[in-house]
């Protein structure tokens, strides 16, 4: 692809028309992290942040943000996903690496265009959400990382993040 396909000829914004394209079963996937305190990693595996379940509130955050998508980013299609998933994984500080929360985001539907959109906000909402919730012990954690894998139907085909 060699242009932008939000604007038209006279390059005013615009939303694309899939109206003509098949729908075929599509699916994206996400990933990003947040990085720490020891402290704070500490805090969010032993379940006794303040606010409570970090994790778990993460995830419901992220499947929210999916759906809501259209409502966040202004040229997106309003989208029925048929999945939304999301996986965390707590790491460590290592010599190469600070303490940090993996979070990896699987976003699924069958219609005429992707969710790429969907998968890379889950993931940003789901990290933002720890964020909100550890901030009053680490204003200092970074999100990171933040990238598609993959993705998966339509005419362009497959992608995969090298």
């Amino acid at each position: 692809m060699t242009s932008l396909t939000h604007f038209d000829a006279s390059g005013q914004a615009h939303m694309v028309d899939v109206g003509s394209k098949s729908s075929t079963r599509r699916t994206a996937v996400a990933t990003g992290r947040i990085e720490m305190q020891p402290g704070t990693l500490e805090l969010i595996a032993s379940g006794s942040a303040k606010k409570g379940d970090v994790i778990g509130i993460a995830r419901i955050a992220g499947i929210q943000a999916a759906k809501k998508t259209s409502d966040l980013i202004p040229l997106c299609h309003p989208l029925a996903l048929t999945r939304v998933a999301l996986d965390f994984s707590l790491h460590p500080a290592s010599q190469t690496a600070p303490s940090s929360v993996a979070c990896t985001a699987t976003v699924e539907t069958i219609g005429p265009t992707g969710v790429e959109m969907e998968a890379l906000t889950a993931v940003q909402i789901a990290l933002l959400t720890i964020y909100d919730m550890c901030k009053a012990v680490d204003r200092g954690m970074v999100m990171t990382g933040v990238q598609l894998l993959e993705k998966h139907g339509g005419k362009s085909g497959s992608y995969h993040a090298l």
